[in-house]
């Protein structure tokens, strides 16, 4: 008796021992199809996720994988050529267009300099305007077309934050006070050193600043801080959190008045990310913040 309980005993011991080596051999090629999967997806390569364990149903399972990865990637292309296409085109016709609008431009100053009746002046007037909105937005979305157009990354070395951020100041300070705005500064003495691309730095601090002038109920407060934080603050009384959600959007705009694209707050936040920061918008009690913030330069 004791020889056939040995033997159970034995056989049952074989079995569970069978057990968990094909329970090891499943997870082992289970990880091997999580990690290849995860892989596959970040990167944009032909080959296929392949296992070393010879299960049929793990085998299976993976050859399934890979035919939907094939689609995938067949998507992945397509929308990346589209899309390609859709920046060249959208490059091509801003330029095109800003031809014929600098001529319509100048023909309308020819036009103000003859005599015409107050009716007459009144449309000049009209169609000038119209017309400079429409200039000002193709140069916007040529501008935008080419930032994102751009393949390589981005030029960056250390500046001085607080140097540019004063030469963006006074170089707007005229155009703040047309609009009777008076700015209140608060630039802090330390030394901001950031790794940036000088160009893109200050068409940022540009298109943030043109929003002030656009949306500011007559104020504005500049903060640079020891941190490197930098906060644009201004009254904004018709806006609201949904919108405010919405200003780094393209093409989106507050209102439809004249010189509005809805272009500049959307350059400003590519620019940002291409120079690994963040740009951030709080409302709170009537007040917009806009935040900037750069990683700290190593050194």
């Amino acid at each position: 008796m004791e020889v056939w309980l040995w033997a159970v005993i034995g056989i049952m011991a074989l079995i569970i021992i069978a057990l968990l080596i094909k329970i090891y051999i499943l997870q082992k090629a289970a990880k091997e199809i999580d990690n290849a999967f995860a892989d596959r997806l970040i990167t944009d390569t032909n080959t296929l996720i392949d296992i070393s364990s010879g299960d049929r149903v793990m085998r299976h399972l993976a050859s399934s994988i890979n035919k939907e990865l094939r689609k995938l990637r067949a998507e992945r292309h397509r929308f990346q050529q589209g899309d390609t296409e859709l920046k060249n085109a959208v490059t091509n016709i801003s330029h095109d267009l800003r031809t014929p609008l600098t001529a319509i431009c100048g023909y309308l100053d020819l036009l103000e300099q003859e005599e015409k009746s107050e009716k007459v002046t009144r449309y000049v007037m009209a169609i000038q305007n119209r017309a400079e909105v429409l200039k000002q937005l193709t140069e916007e979305l040529f501008r935008y077309s080419i930032i994102m157009s751009v393949q390589e990354p981005m030029q960056l070395e250390p500046l001085c934050v607080n140097d540019i951020l004063e030469q963006s100041l006074v170089s707007f300070y005229a155009a703040l006070t047309k609009s009777g705005i008076t700015p209140q500064i608060d630039i802090t003495k330390k030394k901001i050193i950031r790794t940036l691309n000088r160009t893109a730095f200050l068409r940022v601090l540009s298109n943030i600043l043109n929003n002030a002038v656009k949306y500011s109920n007559g104020d504005l407060n500049v903060v640079l801080s020891e941190t490197g934080e930098i906060t644009f603050s201004n009254t904004a009384q018709n806006l609201n959190d949904v919108q405010v959600g919405k200003l780094f959007n393209r093409f989106f705009s507050v209102e439809t008045a004249r010189n509005s694209t809805g272009l500049g707050l959307a350059i400003a936040k590519t620019l940002v990310e291409q120079m690994r920061g963040t740009i951030t918008a709080q409302y709170h009690d009537g007040v917009l913040s806009v935040c900037l913030d750069f990683p700290q330069t190593a050194g």
